[in-house]
């Protein structure tokens, strides 16, 4: 069924359409895998809104509180003003679907083999997600944006725990940014997005979309909690932004002194150096100008103070390119090493800032490591509902840092990267493990050796201890080869299999030939 809170068809699933009254949108609770939890500790009345920002591609340096000089950010400065901000937050997994398989189960991907192996691209069914976890504690549960965790009618939002879904489909990125957005060939956007004013921009549009959703919700059920979900399709590719903004940044990039001729670095196929692309730095005008748009529309509706909101990115900023490759790069990540793709720190590591009213300290920060699966048991925690530990198995709960712990010093964490993408990203297939400030990467291709960094003095992964400390390197390797062995992970590929690799080639002259790449070529990513 759809429902309209504007002129846009919003999908809705089955349990929340037949509750749905002549003025009011109301919810309830949909079937689970998982035995329901013990009641929980707070009163409904007193359990906050929760509000997530993912944003797609979002490099750790492209904000300007991170020393970004070139890209503005100021709404997002401000939420980092106003609560706590992580700097060694991580993602799970150097690409998007991975990563966000990882945000809503709790769980590494390597579990799942996501990529590489028998669980493909695709969430399971099976998957007890965070969503349907707060669903079942008594939240109204929304999704807007990108999906890219399924390509049926049952891998979508709808039937993973959430209530309505707009524009959440099996779709990586848009035909454009630009109404009308379309989607790769096979691919489509998900429901709620196929109508909409010529030239309207999609960042915009899933910012508004959200509002209304919020705006409805608060009207129907103000004294039910709602966990909202925007995960935005900017700032991934096509690049394209606003003319008038993309002037704004021509004009700075000139006062700068324009672009350098020494754009690359050779290393880890090719690395951008500067972070100088016009239209990337608009397109960051745009996600910021979102950011303020949803407070102020918390402020509005009177319950800014009832709210959390979590600012993150699904993994590093697309800083890296096949060597001799003409793609064109998005951003750099140094001095963090290389960036999507690679489970170096710059594909990894990702802007993160949690505001909780009354909880978190303005001003605040963090340099305790945390992943992306703890925000599955962090915000279980902070709506006062049990723990889920057989789902979330990868989760630890970031809640003590709020208050101004420290973490735990020895935490160990693994990444696995068993499907490579040397062609777009310049990556080969890896693992890695790291135990406290210690970091072995663990390289398949037999033309590369294993690397060994100790993250404390070397934050840019640049000197290979591996030679000077071979105890460490050996036991950290036989580490990660245990873990993965452990879980049954799926064996890595050195490329993407020999007809994928050459796929991957002609497409690298076509886009060299074309100057731009297709959208079916941007979903590869």
């Amino acid at each position: 069924m759809f429902l309209s809170l504007s002129p846009r068809p919003v999908l809705l699933t089955a349990t929340a359409a037949a509750l749905l009254g002549a003025s009011a949108l109301a919810f309830a609770p949909v079937a689970t895998a998982e035995p329901a939890p013990a009641p929980a500790a707070k009163k409904a009345a007193a359990r906050p809104n929760i509000l997530v920002i993912l944003m797609d591609d979002l490099g750790w340096r492209d904000v300007s509180y991170a020393g970004s000089e070139f890209y503005e950010t100021p709404a997002i400065d401000k939420l980092a003003r106003d609560g706590m901000r992580f700097d060694n937050a991580h993602v799970a997994y150097p690409r998007c679907t991975p990563s966000r398989y990882a945000l809503m189960t709790g769980r590494n991907p390597a579990r799942a083999q996501i990529p590489g192996g028998t669980g493909g691209e695709v969430m399971a069914a099976s998957e007890f997600t965070v969503a349907e976890a707060l669903h079942d504690a008594g939240y109204a549960t929304f999704f807007v944006g990108k999906w890219h965790l399924g390509k049926t009618p049952d891998a979508m939002p709808d039937t993973q725990g959430f209530d309505v879904n707009i524009g959440g489909g099996s779709a990586g990125a848009p035909g454009s940014h630009f109404f009308p957005y379309g989607a790769e060939k096979g691919r489509a956007m998900g429901p709620g997005l196929d109508t909409g004013k010529p030239g309207e921009y999609l960042t915009d549009r899933l910012t508004d979309e959200t509002i209304r959703l919020i705006e409805a919700h608060e009207k129907a059920k103000p004294g039910q909690p709602f966990f909202a979900y925007l995960s935005h399709y900017a700032v991934h590719t096509p690049l394209q932004a606003k003319p008038e903004l993309k002037a704004k940044f021509s004009k700075k990039l000139a006062a700068m002194g324009g672009a350098k001729a020494d754009a690359y670095l050779a290393r880890d196929g090719e690395t951008k150096k500067y972070q100088d692309n016009v239209t990337y730095a608009a397109m960051l005008a745009s996600m910021d100008e979102s950011v303020g748009k949803l407070r102020a529309a918390l402020d509005r509706l009177g319950i800014a103070d009832n709210t959390i909101i979590v600012f993150t990115s699904d993994h590093g900023g697309l800083s890296n390119r096949g060597a001799g490759g003409n793609r064109e790069v998005a951003t750099s990540n140094l001095p963090l090493r290389a960036g999507k793709g690679h489970v170096y720190d710059g594909g990894t590591r990702v802007p993160m800032i949690v505001l909780w009213p009354g909880h978190t300290k303005a001003g605040s920060r963090s340099n305790a490591f945390v992943s992306n699966t703890d925000h599955y048991p962090s915000w279980l925690e902070m709506a006062g509902a049990a723990l889920r530990p057989k789902s979330h198995v990868d989760g630890v709960p970031y809640l003590p840092l709020l208050a101004g712990g420290k973490g735990d010093p020895a935490r160990v964490t693994y990444w696995y990267s068993p499907r490579p993408r040397p062609n777009q990203t310049g990556d080969t297939a890896a693992g890695a493990v790291r135990v406290g400030d210690w970091k072995l990467v663990r390289n398949y291709d037999p033309s590369k050796k294993g690397e060994l960094f100790n993250l404390a003095v070397d934050p840019g992964e640049n000197k290979d201890l591996a030679a000077s400390d071979p105890k460490r390197a050996a036991s950290m390797r036989q580490q990660i080869d245990g873990w993965l062995a452990s879980i049954g992970a799926a064996k890595p590929h050195l490329g993407r299999g020999a007809e994928a690799d050459k796929k991957a080639a002609r497409k690298e002259k076509r886009r060299a030939a074309k100057g731009k790449e297709t959208a079916r070529e941007q979903d590869e990513d």
